[in-house]
């Protein structure tokens, strides 16, 4: 299995990047504000499980990945382009919210989905002391990058 670090919108590994669709490490842009919102809060990691186009959606690949946020670590907002997207708490406690809906703790064996197009703009462990793990589940279009962060201003 590969376990890879998110930051700025990109998976940092050349062979993580062949499986979620993202620009490889060497190809992403780094800024100041990233380097500072990543200094800030520890930022979550992803590791890919299977990745497989549908077989019956022309177009469409399923993609599952375990996510770990580390004890007080938070996504810095982002999108899923045209992604429907499916989240478990495997381990621990997040809170997320989505653009215009209001802020929500999730616990172990809870869940939520997120419409394709949709604005995530928190998602954080509410722990300080204690990893929290996501299964989470993209149903998208083929060669889409299935996570862009916000532009930092």
């Amino acid at each position: 299995m590969i376990s890879k670090r998110i930051a700025g919108g990109v998976l940092i590994a050349g062979t993580a990047a062949a499986v979620i669709g993202c620009a490889p490490a060497t190809e992403r842009p780094t800024t100041p504000s990233t380097a500072a919102v990543a200094s800030e809060h520890p930022s979550e990691t992803l590791k890919p499980l299977i990745q497989q186009a549908l077989p019956n959606v022309q177009g469409k690949t399923f993609t599952s990945a375990i996510v770990t946020f580390p004890p007080d670590a938070r996504a810095v907002p982002h999108r899923h382009g045209n992604a429907f997207v499916y989240a478990y708490v495997l381990k621990g406690t997040v809170r997320s919210r989505l653009e215009g809906q209001p802020m929500r703790t999730y616990h172990q064996g809870e869940n939520w989905t997120e419409q394709p197009g949709a604005h995530h703009v928190a998602t954080e462990n509410v722990s300080n002391t204690e990893p929290a793990e996501l299964l989470v589940v993209f149903i998208s279009t083929t060669g889409e990058q299935l996570k862009t962060d916000d532009p930092h201003q």
